[in-house]
């Protein structure tokens, strides 16, 4: 695709073209859900010819797939419970992610220290570790650290009865901005046929007669209904998929649990690569690694009880948890409460099948055909387009006019890292190119005056103002927290800049004063809600007993 030939999905007046197309339409699939699965599936969709619309009741994104550990991984521990086929799986689409889009999807090297008296052994990792590199499809390796190794590697983590320690290699994402790729490149891919809304809440599952027929959608924004008729609809919610499944009259299946993580800045945590280790109070596995230029660690695993309407937020003893784990195996930094730049909390979508060690359930996705209503849920971000072809192929069973998708069918489209786009300094075209991909130069292009780097921030001003004008934006918080993550990378959540660049954002998106603050009103709300961290007494943000902070996985049906 050429420069001259790129034309933005999302063009000033876009949302009212798509949901006059909504109900005049008749689409092969209406897929519910705007994360990571529902944009796979709709990927596939638009690239094999199928009339296609995806619907979001939030912001793209804006539930499980922005608020994951950001790994591009086939899950080392998935070994222990000798989930072979689900980490070959796994290893084999990270390469394919790493290919497919370089600047989004990009290698990280993993560090796994082993201290005297921990699990699991030596012996046993280097094993795991084998099989691990041996399952990868470009036969990549493991190498062993010793002690100056890791102090040259991992600055502060504690050498004091170390065994053993090793590295290996997986990768790492932005996991809102791969959904908005895979979205944008979708609805491109698909001339016309395609069609994604966020903002837009399926209310209820349109029938005629016995039969599905369809869903009623109520645009969040103005109000405003539309049925849209398909001949098959697939629950792509996630942790939200119960909900939709009873409306068919289906019981809970799902166990919602909690994924918390804490943010620091570089210069007070300085990592140069991710490191696993084991947490003092369980054993449970705990990692740290450099992320869009902060220090991420994480993640916890517990039940998640809080009504899934409201924001997820970390709770006041999975902040001290994962404190604790740091303070523990990096004992020379001294953090502390107060070295917390920001947090952010996901809930997972896992099957409940009731066993007593949490561990031993699988990760892998399931699918549900149930009175019409095709479900998908589980599974990993890393295997998301291997989710899409198993649901397509599934909708293809029930539907033979729906084509069924091939193995090794793509979800993006592929371009040259390293070509130069006028204007843009080397450093930020591979980013770019990741970010944005087709759209990449008509960015640079429509604001040449802006290419340089907002302070603090891997992001340059015309990411800014392209993503305000040209990205799929209904309210400021979808811009700093998805299109772009001010709200977790910076110590203000990125309020300060709104400031500086508040004029241009206001230009862009059209807002008058009193809807500029009103959007400011709400973003401050959030941050407060859902990025902070909770205090000790806090009730509402603290609804788990301590000891659950146990790991629990989807089983495959």
């Amino acid at each position: 695709m050429s420069h001259s030939e790129y034309r933005s999905p999302w063009t000033p007046g876009w949302r009212e073209k798509e949901w006059a197309r909504l109900e005049k339409e008749k689409w092969d699939i209406i897929v519910v859900g705007g994360g990571i699965t529902g944009a796979g599936i709709l990927a596939l969709a638009a690239r094999a010819g199928v009339r296609a619309v995806l619907l979001e009741k939030g912001d793209f994104a804006s539930g499980t797939s922005s608020r994951s550990s950001k790994m591009v991984h086939g899950g080392l521990r998935y070994l222990k419970h000798f989930q072979i086929k689900l980490t070959r799986e796994s290893v084999r689409e990270r390469q394919m992610l790493l290919q497919a889009a370089p600047g989004l999807v990009e290698p990280l090297g993993f560090i796994y220290p082993v201290y005297e008296g921990e699990k699991p052994s030596p012996w046993v990792l280097e094993v795991g570790l084998g099989i691990y590199t041996h399952l990868a499809p470009d036969g990549g390796d493991y190498q062993r650290l010793d002690a100056v190794d890791l102090s040259l590697m991992a600055p502060g983590l504690k050498t004091r009865n170390l065994e053993r320690a090793y590295r290996y290699m997986d990768a790492q994402t932005d996991d809102a901005r791969l959904v908005l790729r895979v979205i944008h490149d979708s609805l491109i891919a698909g001339e016309g046929r395609a069609a994604a809304l966020n903002y837009a809440r399926v209310t209820a599952l349109a029938k005629e007669g016995n039969r599905l027929s369809g869903v009623v959608a109520r645009d969040e924004m103005t109000g405003k209904e539309a049925e849209a008729r398909a001949s098959l609809v697939i629950n792509a919610t996630g942790a939200w998929a119960d909900q939709l499944r009873h409306e068919v009259g289906e019981p809970r299946r799902l166990r919602p649990l909690r994924g918390s993580h804490l943010f620091f800045s570089l210069e007070r945590f300085p990592v140069y690569q991710a490191i696993a280790f084991s947490h003092p109070d369980d054993g449970r596995p705990v990692f740290v690694y450099p992320w869009e230029g902060v220090a991420l660690v994480g993640t916890t695993d517990i039940d998640h009880s809080l009504p899934l309407e409201t924001e997820a937020a970390i709770s006041a003893d999975e902040a001290e948890y994962l404190l604790r784990a740091v303070q523990f195996h990096f004992p020379e930094l001294g953090l502390e409460k107060k070295d917390v730049m920001s947090t952010q909390a996901g809930v997972r979508p896992v099957v409940d099948t009731g066993k007593a060690d949490p561990s031993a359930e699988s990760r892998d996705h399931v699918i549900w055909h149930e009175h019409g209503l095709l479900s998908v849920t589980g599974g990993k971000l890393t295997t998301f387009r291997l989710i899409a072809v198993d649901a397509l192929r599934e909708a293809h069973r029930i539907n033979p006019d729906i084509p069924e998708p091939g193995s090794n069918v793509r979800v993006m489209e592929t371009f040259d890292p390293a070509r130069a786009i006028p204007g843009v300094s080397q450093e930020s075209v591979r980013r770019l190119w990741g970010r944005y991909g087709g759209a990449a130069p008509h960015l640079a292009a429509s604001f040449p005056g802006l290419l340089k780097r907002i302070a603090g921030t891997p992001y340059l001003q015309a990411e800014l103002a392209w993503a305000a004008g040209h990205e799929p934006v209904c309210h400021l918080d979808d811009l700093m927290l998805r299109c772009f993550r001010f709200g977790i990378l910076t110590p203000d959540g990125g309020q300060s800049l709104l400031k500086e660049l508040g004029p241009l954002l206001k230009e862009q998106l059209g807002w008058k004063d009193e809807r500029w603050s009103e959007e400011i009103a709400r973003y401050k709300r959030i941050l407060r809600e859902a990025h902070s961290l909770p205090n000790s007494g806090d009730a509402i943000r603290n609804p788990i007993n301590s000891s659950s902070c146990s790991r629990k996985s989807v089983q495959k049906k």
